[in-house]
């Protein structure tokens, strides 16, 4: 439901993730088993989009267990900088690293804030920030956001974004097919429910959670006002998970049955420092 943002947002949040990291380290839905074998879990339209990282400098920010991070430094990157906020998160971030062979010189792990990034993360700028896959929904301020993110792209380098499309989140949950909530929505969406996305059913003690809506429009004006060129916005007709119950599992995506009417269902954005 929607309500005011509640005194302990923060805290709520970082209990929610913290208890979910050993399931998700232990579950399918991460492999990390078959990720240590050297699957990718980088999605193709983000290769193509970010291109080619060799020798590049990459902060992931809100990186969660790293494994996108990680992958990054396989494609190439000279040095990649995963952030989170999860203790246990970034503790399993730094094993898999280890479990890899990567040193701290070719991939570093830091907990902290996003906010507080510039002033955690261990080098001032960075050729690539990258970001997205449900992060931007567990921030109460964009703008914020948008400037911190921004603050830490190098002259030259750019920030991309990969994000679930803020139009799924009107939607009702079970067919996907019909406006319930409301797009513009600015109050925090408060929910405590069980289980995860990443293993449905679950049980949990910190299932309260607190969320925010963000346009796809109040995102990419918070990238231009924090001083970065927009190079493209892209929306793709796929998810990464069951969002509807309608979904078909389809080219390792979720999607809408053949037969159905497309929306976007994520989008992503490259955003450049000239």
């Amino acid at each position: 439901m929607y309500s005011p943002t509640p005194a302990d947002w923060h805290e709520a949040n970082r209990a929610h993730w913290d208890e979910r990291v050993p399931l998700h380290a232990a579950g399918d839905f991460y492999d990390l088993d078959a990720f240590r074998a050297g699957q990718d879990p980088l999605r193709d339209f983000e290769l193509a989009e970010v291109g080619d990282v060799s020798g590049r400098s990459l902060l992931h920010l809100q990186c969660h267990i790293g494994l996108d991070t990680l992958s990054w430094a396989r494609h190439g990157a000279s040095r990649v900088v995963g952030l989170d906020f999860s203790e246990p998160a970034v503790g399993i971030a730094r094993d898999l690293a280890r479990d890899l062979g990567l040193g701290q010189d070719r991939a570093a792990f830091v907990a902290a804030d996003v906010y507080d990034a510039a002033t955690a993360v261990p080098d001032p700028s960075y050729d690539i920030v990258y970001t997205g896959v449900g992060a931007l929904c567990w921030l109460p301020d964009i703008g914020r956001w948008a400037e911190t993110a921004a603050s830490l792209v190098a002259p030259g380098g750019f920030l991309y974004l990969c994000e679930f499309h803020p139009l799924t989140d009107v939607l009702d949950d079970e067919t996907g097919s019909r406006i319930t909530y409301d797009y513009f929505a600015r109050d925090a969406w408060i929910e405590e429910s069980p289980g995860s996305y990443a293993a449905e059913g679950a049980e949990f003690v910190h299932n309260r959670r607190v969320e925010w809506q963000h346009p796809v429009g109040e995102v990419v004006s918070a990238l231009a006002a924090a001083g970065l060129r927009i190079e493209f916005l892209h929306e793709h007709d796929v998810s990464l998970f069951r969002r509807f119950g309608c979904f078909e599992r389809r080219d390792g995506y979720f999607r809408y049955p053949a037969d159905r009417p497309r929306i976007p269902l994520m989008y992503s954005v490259r955003a450049r420092r000239d």
